[in-house]
């Protein structure tokens, strides 16, 4: 499948800023936002590709990685399920790149060991989104092997140094002027070697397992909010530490409200008669409380009226936003006689005056026929 570069879907140059990405980001995704486009499909998909793009863009390490290794450099074989994704280790990337230039002779078993970062995408609603939600997760992913403890071999047996890189991991081949290191094929960077390896996990140290986990999902998260938790990825190879879970949260469609940062919009359906004559009507918001919004009179459709506070709570940190209803004079279709007569009775006292832009447009295209 072909993927699309990076820096050609936020529309920038492979040299720009973080300023000019994250202003090209922002113009993009106000275009193509699935509030902004209902129902279009390739408006939803080009959003996503967008959000990505920038989630890899703004970030110095991983921008580094695409940079070298494009695409390829976040797979990482596919391990995971249950709407897990691996993102790879982006320490491996570097380590291989930098390792030998800052630190001659390093270490380099702990990053090969890491177990991977991994993703899950969680869809909530908006008034989960609110109030905050505590969610169960089932996530497959690797854990570490019990009957081998984690270090992949047999009870009473052990792991010995490997003899081709001599447990560095890595092996030097010279090619001409060159010398070019690459991961050892014998211990694959781990620099031992199991002679006895574990039947469950066969000398990784871990295996295969579906976890239950506990998050609570704070007040406040917003659509591509990222929530990160330490070590609670894949577990390392042979007892190496775990990798991190990220859960990216996505906002479902709401029947009423829609939201734009800390403000929620709504459009509300008013009578010509509480139009004309003004009222108050009530507006029930996700905090479970009625709001009551005066409509002053003689207030025409599209006019948008501000709920102070009324709106969604401030993500790690304290209020709330507003809400904003716009008013949407509904026109009735079902009068009885008597209602009837009575709007006959009103259109024949009508002189012009009472609907002033209608006077005044009938009055222009008037004078142009006159002209």
């Amino acid at each position: 499948m072909t993927e699309t570069d990076y820096y050609e879907l936020l529309q920038v140059e492979r040299t720009a800023d973080d300023k000019t990405i994250k202003s090209a980001y922002r113009r993009i995704a106000m275009e193509c936002h699935p509030d902004r486009n209902p129902g279009c499909k390739d408006s939803e998909a080009r959003f996503k590709s967008v959000s990505e793009a920038y989630d890899c863009l703004k970030d110095p390490q991983k921008r580094a990685a695409y940079d070298r290794f494009g695409h390829a450099a976040f797979r990482n074989g596919g391990h995971g399920g249950g709407g897990a994704q691996d993102f790879g280790s982006f320490s491996d990337i570097f380590e291989n790149i930098f390792g030998e230039f800052m630190n001659g002779q390093a270490d380099r078993r702990t990053n090969v060991l890491r177990g991977s970062d991994l993703r899950y995408d969680l869809e909530i609603s908006l008034e989960d989104a609110y109030h905050g939600k505590q969610v169960e997760l089932q996530i497959d992913t690797s854990v570490k092997c019990e009957p081998c403890e984690g270090t992949g071999a047999k009870s009473g047996t052990s792991a010995r140094t490997c003899t081709m890189c001599h447990g560095r991991g890595q092996v030097r081949a010279q090619q001409g002027f060159f010398v070019v290191e690459r991961t050892c094929p014998s211990c694959r960077g781990v620099g031992e070697v199991i002679a006895d390896p574990c039947d469950r996990c066969r000398g990784e140290g871990r295996a295969e397992k579906r976890r239950s986990l506990e998050v609570r999902i704070p007040p406040g998260v917003d659509e591509g909010t990222r929530i990160r938790l330490s070590g609670e990825g894949e577990a390392g190879v042979r007892g190496g530490p775990n990798g991190d879970l990220y859960i990216f949260v996505h906002l479902a469609r709401h029947s009423v409200f829609q939201r734009e940062g800390t403000t929620l919009f709504a459009r509300c359906p008013v009578s010509f008669t509480v139009a004309a004559l003004g009222g108050t009507i009530e507006i029930p918001g996700l905090d479970r409380a009625t709001h009551e919004v005066k409509i002053p009179a003689g207030i025409q459709s599209g006019k948008q009226l501000r709920i102070r506070g009324a709106g969604m709570p401030i993500l790690s940190g304290r209020g709330n936003g507003d809400m904003v209803v716009q008013v949407e004079v509904e026109t009735p279709t079902k009068l009885s006689s008597r209602q009837k007569e009575l709007l006959e009775e009103f259109r024949k006292t009508e002189t012009g005056d009472e609907c002033p832009a209608s006077k005044s447009f009938f009055g222009k295209l008037r004078s142009l026929w006159d002209g």
